[in-house]
């Protein structure tokens, strides 16, 4: 995988444009915002990087620190963890091998949850990134290229933003609902989705 840059603008392009969308499934569980918190901090993002960025490390690590200064609420934290986490482990490269994926998958899990003390179950961004992580581990293991992968990656994520639906929120503003945040598909989840997807389609395009 190539063009750091390129990947993340593409990511900011498919935020951007599902911003009223992920703002409505907020308003339903949430504050109202993540659609335009997220569209907002992915704008700061790109105008921190540029094509130049070359390092993928370097990059994600900048993408990380940004939005973790400009999104609020959870989101912020959570985002700004998993880039800077995905950063770390990336650092001086150019180019990523599935080997490199696992192991973003991997990091950005672990800093989630040590940030937001969350698992997978409670109606969070993890229902969808840790299915796809698993996913994407089984593929490339059983001897899968990273586009065959990466598209199983994508199904388990959108089956885990389906079982969002399904469960009682346990976390953030939507915990205090109860029961009644049942029926309801996490925004967090789903803008994991909606990342996974642009690294997915960018990746073929590349």
């Amino acid at each position: 995988m190539r063009g750091v840059y390129e990947c993340v603008s593409l990511i900011a392009e498919r935020i951007t444009e599902n911003k009223d969308f992920l703002t409505e499934l907020d308003r339903e569980i949430g504050d109202s915002d993540h659609g335009i918190n997220m569209a907002r901090g992915f704008s700061a993002v790109m105008e921190k990087l540029s094509p130049e960025d070359t390092d993928i490390g370097a990059a994600l690590k900048k993408a990380g620190m940004t939005l973790l200064s400009k999104v609020g609420g959870a989101s912020g934290p959570l985002y700004g963890t998993a880039y800077m986490e995905a950063g770390k482990i990336t650092a001086g490269k150019t180019e990523l091998t599935p080997s490199d994926m696992k192991a973003i998958f991997s990091a950005a899990i672990a800093g989630i949850q040590k940030r937001g003390h969350a698992v997978k179950g409670e109606k969070t961004m993890l229902d969808a990134l840790i299915p796809a992580s698993e996913a994407f581990t089984a593929e490339i293991d059983g001897g899968a290229d990273m586009s065959k992968a990466l598209d199983a990656a994508c199904v388990a994520a959108r089956e885990g933003v389906e079982y969002t639906k399904t469960i009682i929120a346990t976390k953030g503003r939507a915990s205090y609902l109860g029961e009644r945040s049942i029926g309801h598909q996490d925004p967090g989840a789903t803008s994991t989705l909606i990342t996974l997807e642009a690294i997915c389609d960018y990746y073929k395009g590349a």
